[in-house]
């Protein structure tokens, strides 16, 4: 049983995953203890999510499109080279050409062949697991053929692979939100990996009046990233009311300031309250902007949810690399 396990975190955003494995924060008044991982090398493409994580971890990000990185064509980044050799590779691999909210160009739109870039970093570092995550629409893209693809291509790399969708509420993070967990295991020296099983059941979920009803008449930036979109009332996404005895629906990424009204009517939910409603810390301040904050928060796997898949990991690898 080692230490501490290595991370190479891929298309990190503003690290909502890391956060997870890393734990050692506090949601809700419950404290989700340090986990047995440490980022070694994280890479995303966006700058706002990279300040974001810079500050937030104290630790450097490679901020360039990974693609770039592993042909080897920005020099700039030759003093931060990926690790040769790493114990876990993490990546929430771009979703929107999988989403059902998006376009679901699938594997015609360049976002939909990132996972091929994880792949590659796979195939490289020889990690003993791996851990991607994407939306519940990758499951009926191409009548299933795209979940198809995808495993087959990551076992051809000499991994058991495992996927399941889990859905955010069953682990305590305040929203319905659905995601495909796929978690890849060495054949030479692991089994296939179990998923972590609910802890709550529908009756028993975070409620969004429990999760954010203490910031309900908070004034506007009297706590970090609490600003709050001035978007009209119009027809589409994210227009509706949120419901203060029920978790919140899915944050999403390009809503355009359309995310959703607070339950009172008078607002849209505020960028702190997104963030609640992922299960960040409110010690995890977004840069540099509200709109960023927003999109930031859509992209992120919630730390909650995050924090049971790494415990699922942890006691994984303790058990069976005796």
């Amino acid at each position: 049983m080692k230490k501490s396990y290595s991370i190479i975190s891929l298309f990190a955003g503003c690290g909502g995953l890391d956060l997870g494995f890393v734990g050692d924060f506090e949601f809700l008044g419950k404290k989700y203890s340090k986990r047995n991982f440490e980022i070694a090398w994280a890479n995303d493409f966006d700058e706002s999510a990279c300040q974001t994580f810079k500050k937030y971890f104290k630790h450097d990000i490679v901020c360039a499109d990974i693609a770039s990185v592993l042909k080897g064509r920005d020099v700039s980044l030759f003093d931060r080279p990926m690790p040769k050799t790493t114990d876990i590779v993490l990546g929430g691999f771009p979703c929107q050409d999988f989403s059902h909210a998006g376009k679901r160009k699938g594997f015609e739109g360049r976002r939909g062949l990132l996972y091929q870039s994880m792949a590659e970093v796979i195939k490289r570092t020889k990690p003993l697991l791996f851990v991607a995550e994407n939306v519940r629409g990758l499951l009926t893209m191409d009548g299933g053929g795209a979940i198809k693809t995808i495993v087959r291509d990551f076992m051809k790399l000499g991994y058991h692979v495992e996927y399941k969708l889990l859905t955010a509420a069953d682990f305590g993070v305040p929203q319905t939100r659905q995601r495909v967990i796929i978690v890849g295991t060495r054949k030479d020296k692991l089994p296939p990996f179990a998923h972590p099983k609910p802890i709550l059941d529908a009756k028993s979920w975070v409620t969004l009046g429990r999760a954010i009803g203490d910031l309900e008449k908070l004034k506007e930036g009297t706590a970090p990233n609490h600003y709050w979109s001035g978007a009209k009332k119009n027809k589409g996404q994210g227009n509706n009311l949120v419901s203060a005895d029920k978790p919140g629906p899915t944050m999403r990424t390009e809503h355009h300031g359309n995310i959703e009204f607070h339950w009172n009517g008078k607002r849209r939910l505020s960028a702190r309250e997104a963030a609640r409603i992922q299960s960040f810390p409110d010690d995890f301040v977004f840069y540099p902007s509200t709109s960023a904050a927003y999109k930031q928060i859509g992209n992120a796997v919630p730390p909650v949810l995050g924090w049971h898949i790494a415990t699922a990991v942890q006691k994984f690898l303790n058990k069976n690399l005796r």
